[in-house]
């Protein structure tokens, strides 16, 4: 197994690329900690893990929250002292098909917190226990939109731009310190979030939005999944740099 023995932490494992991370890392042989704010798929995701021989934890965690972040990667430190492998991967896409006169500030601030304020809340906590796996691996998920494409949405724009501004500095400070990085830009995968961007888009334009999920053509999440694994193992310790997917 690819990640036998191996200690994953990754947020916004509950739904989409996250949770096809962690079952695939599990069924690798890691043990995985699961970080996310919904509760009752994080735990589905646990039993579906244990069902299928892996072993996985759950934490209730809100990525916008200092205090929230820090309590659990402390829980996370306690039960296994390091991190071999983390996948920042929580996220969400508010203020989609706004022209920039109509986006709603709240809209701009959810957004901007969950996925950018996130990001740097989850490293700064996990980087420690990182540092103390000696050799690991820290991969960011951000988007096509942003980095070298468009957005439906100027707060989701932003905030994986910023995600991908931001590694620069991560990897001249982890780097040396035995951290490999690398930012994921997937396109379009078949999450909760992007289908849901896929109606909305369909309902801004008048068009049937169960249509245009079905006709989406959208990949599913286990093909970014297997990168992550492939990244995350020693078969991908020479990959260096942003990685664009389907």
């Amino acid at each position: 197994m690819k990640l036998s023995g191996k200690i994953a932490l990754i947020t916004g494992g509950a739904t989409g690329i996250g949770r096809a991370t962690a079952e695939l890392y599990a069924s690798e042989g890691a043990l995985v900690h699961i970080i996310d704010y919904n509760e009752a798929e994080g735990k589905a995701a646990v039993e579906a893990i244990a069902r299928a021989g892996g072993q996985a934890k759950f934490y209730a965690t809100d990525v916008r929250s200092e205090e929230s972040v820090s309590r659990s990667v402390s829980q996370v430190a306690a039960e296994s002292g390091k991190v071999d492998v983390a996948v920042v991967a929580a996220g969400v896409l508010k203020g989609a098909f706004k022209g920039i006169d109509e986006l709603d500030e709240g809209d701009w601030d959810a957004t901007i917190d969950t996925n950018l304020k996130g990001t740097f809340l989850t490293v700064k906590y996990v980087a420690p226990l990182l540092e103390k796996a000696g050799e690991s691996v820290l991969l960011l998920i951000a988007s096509g939109a942003g980095v070298r494409g468009a957005s439906s949405s100027y707060a989701y724009a932003a905030s994986k731009a910023g995600m991908h501004g931001m590694h620069y500095k991560m990897e001249q400070e982890l780097t040396p310190k035995g951290v490999r990085l690398h930012v994921i830009c997937p396109g379009g995968i078949a999450t909760p979030l992007k289908l849901e961007n896929v109606a909305q888009g369909a309902a801004a334009s008048g068009q049937d939005p169960e249509a245009a999920q079905r006709n989406a053509n959208l990949g599913e999440p286990i093909g970014v999944a297997r990168i992550l694994a492939f990244l995350a193992s020693e078969e991908g310790s020479y990959v260096r740099g942003t990685i664009f997917t389907r």
